[in-house]
């Protein structure tokens, strides 16, 4: 017989037989399946041992159960409420908790290749042969199998399942943390736009007035028309402007409530009322690098694919060895379905078989290949996720060192660009300065008026860049039963 590519010898053996030789095979195959299961040691990567920026950490370091709920330290009963609305209703968290639920769930469908297979049947059978009355026979069995797991072949599968299944819980916890980070900022970003818009307006008044007293100059014969006409362009300009913050405030209100999951125009009228752009409260006890790496739920997420690659590697080396069967089968037969109650012949049976793979074309070898090549990425994958958490720390806590020293330096500037817009309005009313030093000197103000606020904003999102970054916005109980 010529094998085919797939061929697997195929070897069964007496009920007597059987058993004994089973017991005798897995207990000196074993130990092979032990010594080619790859090593279950959890992943690492080399971290630095302070932050490049030169914070320090304060004490005590924070656990994920201090930034689990980190938008509280805002004191923003809004912007609480729309986190957790968030974490109730987005679609990205209902999807990782169905993508949890199957992980669960494919857990369970490969921890049953452990146990044994029962199941009943029932048949009925009519024969008849040439003019000779038929003849019926009717039949009840009770089948039974099972695979004993010798090499560890399902058991690596289970394994690989349940660290899939901390993956998926992991993962969810990612989803919750973006998913915090991402509204918190959008929220920031709409109470900037209506202090910005606030002050828009405060200014365009404010360019009125002087247009209507260049008005009465003109009248008066003191000034020219063509300060008007400069006037004028100045209050168009801030007018557009003001058009520009109202767009860019509907379309970021949009966003807000699709991140609730509820409809784009939901939060118009809860979020009409402006109120300050919310700063956090109290000092950020920032952890070490690696305390950080242990905080955050995409790095947990990647060290269990790493798990889960090295069990599916355990399992695809585990099929180049013999697989074996017990199977068997008790029933009744009757030639009446009466005498299957009363008079009814046993029949019972009992299959020992082995099978092992003789020729595969390489199909074994060139999955154990492919397993070894997603494991391989598993890790590469692991280090670009702990550089890229690293790279969060850094860009946010080097963001919030400059924005401070920005917001400080813009204050400043707009504490002058007050003083100096004061003075030449009042010197253009004695005529002792022209029109144009009176408009750059409000342009200046709005100018930086818009950037404190601005600056504030980021400063703000900074603070949230880094709660996210630092792992924070989840605990174990968030995922548990989702």
């Amino acid at each position: 017989m010529t094998p085919t590519p797939h061929h697997r010898l195929l070897l069964r053996f007496t009920p007597r037989a059987t058993a004994p030789w089973l017991m005798a095979a897995s207990l000196a195959l074993g130990g092979c399946a032990s010594l080619t299961s790859p090593d279950n040691a959890p992943p690492t990567a080399a971290v630095p041992t302070a932050w490049s920026s030169g914070a320090r950490p304060a004490a005590p370091v924070q656990t994920p159960t201090d930034l689990a709920q980190w938008w509280q330290r805002f004191n923003d009963p809004q912007l609480s409420a729309l986190v957790a609305q968030a974490l109730q209703a987005n679609t990205d968290v209902l999807s990782a908790q169905a993508a949890l639920r199957q992980a669960r769930a494919q857990r369970e469908a490969s921890a049953a290749g452990l146990y044994p297979n029962l199941g009943a049947s029932a048949g009925g059978q009519r024969n008849t042969t040439g003019g000779n009355l038929a003849s019926n026979s009717y039949s009840t069995s009770l089948d039974a199998s099972w695979e004993p797991d010798v090499f560890g072949a399902t058991r690596s599968g289970v394994k690989a399942a349940d660290a899939e299944v901390r993956a998926a819980t992991a993962s969810l916890a990612s989803v919750q943390v973006s998913m915090a980070a991402e509204v918190a900022v959008t929220y920031i970003e709409a109470r900037s736009l209506q202090a910005r818009l606030a002050i828009a307006r405060s200014n365009l008044d404010s360019l009125n007035e002087t247009l209507q007293i260049t008005r009465w100059r003109v009248q008066a014969g003191l000034t020219t028309s063509l300060d008007v006409e400069q006037a004028v362009a100045a209050s168009e300009q801030t007018q557009a402007a003001i058009i520009a913050l109202e767009i860019s405030l509907t379309q970021t209100l949009h966003a807000l409530a699709v991140l609730t999951g509820q409809a784009p125009g939901a939060l118009k009228a809860s979020l009409a009322t402006p109120v300050p752009v919310p700063q956090p409260g109290g000092a950020l006890a920032l952890a070490l690098p690696a305390e950080t790496l242990r905080q955050r739920p995409d790095v947990r997420a990647a060290e269990e694919s790493i798990n889960a690659a090295l069990s599916r590697v355990a399992q695809a080396d585990a099929a180049r060895y013999p697989s074996f069967k017990i199977s068997g089968a008790l029933g009744l037969r009757a030639m009446t379905l009466g005498g299957l109650t009363n008079g009814a012949s046993a029949v019972n049976a009992l299959i020992g078989s082995v099978s092992v793979p003789l020729f595969d074309g390489g199909a074994i070898q060139a999955q154990v290949r492919s397993q070894e090549a997603s494991l391989e990425q598993a890790r590469v994958s692991y280090q670009a996720t702990v550089l890229t958490a690293l790279k969060d720390v850094e860009d946010a806590l080097a963001s919030l060192q400059g924005n401070r020293e920005r917001l400080a330096r813009l204050q400043a500037a707009t504490d002058a660009a007050a003083n100096a817009e004061l003075l030449a309005r009042q010197r253009y009313g004695s005529g002792l300065i022209d029109f144009r030093t009176v408009l750059e000197t409000k342009r200046t103000l709005l100018n930086t008026q818009d950037g404190v606020e601005s600056t504030r904003a980021s400063l703000s999102a900074d603070h949230v860049r880094l709660y996210k970054a630092l792992g924070g916005g989840w605990t174990p109980s968030d995922t548990a039963t989702p």
